[in-house]
């Protein structure tokens, strides 16, 4: 068999995938996130213009500002230490920064609910790879990622109280639909989270026979291509992650745990930039923390791309009993989304057409190799 065929996504799926890297992509996301961050600006300008023109940006809010920059620099040294893991340091320090962000611009671009992962799929393929590593690197991200969620959540509930949902919360029976969405997502995660968790480490072929079985009838027989390939490819996965040693994936886990970690912490030093009362409180501080990553697990599952306009429109309702001016805590989103969303798409924007035009380069030498 070639070589480059076993190593590689077939072309056609490849191609697909890089024409959708397009400039409408990038500007959707960009005008609908925007359009929402100005309409709430105006709507609330009238009701706290004095609270807004008198924010005295001071010592005090440069430095917490500053120090979430640098927590989002760690978050994505985070991931790409991942990537190195994941990828058994076939990749540079340098090459994880770089595809780091090309994973990140292309969630950006996709709907947060999809995610980029079949786009860092094709990424990862055009890098050597093996298959095996492909698959294992993108599938195996996944799973880390909900298993941080599905691990930390009722920790944090335990500790902090039902007020980690939504604000001045009592009890569970007093959800309201915010409350109920994230159940819901919650319990999606972690469903989808055993199934893969199952298909990657315990029994992949018995998972194999479930999705050929479930996709053998009308109702989701369209999907029984989509299925056969995800089912091999979790064999393939499963051979690859088994061998490894338990300090491989010790490090993949503290290497997810810290990028979503400092996710979150970059937002409670924004909080404090702009409202310092609540900075000399760690439990304060703390359940802010829990809030926060309740919050991102309902907007994991936003159907625009990367939350766009989503993110941004909830923000306050969730942490009006930390920030108690909307302006205030749309500032706070705002600055949060330029560094998080807006940063990623203008870096992905620079570096993807390079990438993109040694990947056709690379296509060209192999053509004239085989000819």
């Amino acid at each position: 068999m070639d070589n480059s065929q076993e190593n590689s996504p077939n072309e056609e799926a490849t191609d697909e995938l890089l024409k959708s890297i397009r400039l409408s992509r990038i500007l959707i996301p960009t005008i609908l996130g925007l359009g929402v961050v100005g309409f709430l600006f105006w709507r609330n300008f009238s009701e706290n213009k004095d609270d807004l023109l008198n924010i005295d940006w001071n010592y005090h809010v440069l430095l917490w500002v500053s120090l979430s920059f640098l927590l989002l620099i760690a978050r994505h040294l985070f991931y790409a230490t991942r990537l190195r893991v994941l990828s058994q340091k076939q990749f540079s320090w340098s090459k994880c920064i770089e595809l780091i962000f090309i994973w990140e611009f292309s969630s950006a671009v996709s709907p947060t609910s999809v995610g980029g992962s079949a786009v860092a799929l094709v990424v990862l393929a055009q890098e050597k790879l093996s298959t095996a590593k492909t698959t294992t690197i993108v599938l195996y991200s996944a799973i880390l990622d909900t298993l941080f969620f599905v691990s930390t959540l009722p920790i944090l509930y335990f500790l902090i109280g039902p007020q980690i949902i939504r604000p001045e919360l009592a009890n569970l029976t007093d959800l309201d639909g915010w409350g109920y969405t994230f159940l819901g997502t919650y319990l999606l995660m972690l469903t989808y989270g055993a199934f893969f968790f199952y298909g990657l480490f315990i029994n992949p072929t018995l998972m194999r026979k479930f999705l050929k079985w479930i996709t053998s009838g009308k109702w989701f027989g369209k999907y029984r291509k989509r299925s056969e390939k995800l089912a091999e490819d979790f064999i393939v996965a499963s051979k690859e992650t088994k061998r490894q040693p338990f300090s491989f994936h010790i490090k993949a886990f503290l290497s997810t745990a810290g990028a979503w970690s400092c996710r979150f912490l970059l937002l409670n030093c924004l909080v404090i930039a702009f409202v310092p009362a609540i900075s000399t409180d760690f439990w304060t501080q703390f359940g802010l923390y829990g809030r926060l990553e309740t919050m991102f697990v309902i907007i994991a599952f936003s159907p625009t791309p990367g939350a766009a306009g989503f993110a941004e429109l909830v923000f306050w309702g969730f942490v009006n009993d930390y920030v108690s001016i909307e302006g205030i805590a749309l500032i706070v989103a705002t600055i949060w989304r330029l560094f998080t969303y807006y940063l990623y798409l203008f870096v992905g924007v620079l570096i993807i057409p390079n990438w993109i035009r040694n990947v056709i380069i690379r296509r060209k030498r192999k053509r004239v190799i085989k000819d």
